[in-house]
């Protein structure tokens, strides 16, 4: 199954542990989804730097509140990404077990594309019952 739709993100900067290192970053995340999955969302994101422009990474953890094609539950999506001189690698997928309710057994993956200011997702997955 596949469910398509955009985003709006707010990311909130917080403390960090170490705030010498100066690369290290800390955010909050707030998401409202539109479209087939219709939601909010918050978490966590950490995030480091480097000298070199345009490489950078990135770690989130966020749990998803809402309905997934009319379906209502949670459940929490992992985030790994890196930047290498302006080459984007992103992953974000379904932590396993993570569905509740109606999602629950929920899988998959989502991609995020950004186009003039807009977020836009692509949301590939699997329910036990409409594999």
């Amino acid at each position: 199954m596949q469910a398509t739709g955009h985003f709006d993100v707010r990311l909130t900067p917080q403390p960090v542990h170490d705030e010498a290192a100066g690369a290290l970053g800390r955010m909050a995340i707030d998401k409202r989804f539109s479209g087939a999955l219709d939601a909010t969302s918050r978490g966590e994101m950490l995030s480091a730097g480097t000298a070199v422009k345009g490489s950078a990474a990135y770690v989130a953890i966020e749990q998803v509140t809402g309905s997934l094609a009319g379906r209502r539950g949670s459940f929490v999506l992992q985030h790994s990404g890196s930047m290498s001189r302006g080459e984007p690698q992103l992953r974000i997928s379904v932590v396993p077990d993570s569905g509740t309710d109606e999602l629950a057994g929920l899988s998959g993956t989502m991609s995020i594309n950004i186009a003039d200011g807009r977020h836009e997702y692509v949301f590939d997955y699997r329910l036990p019952d409409l594999a």
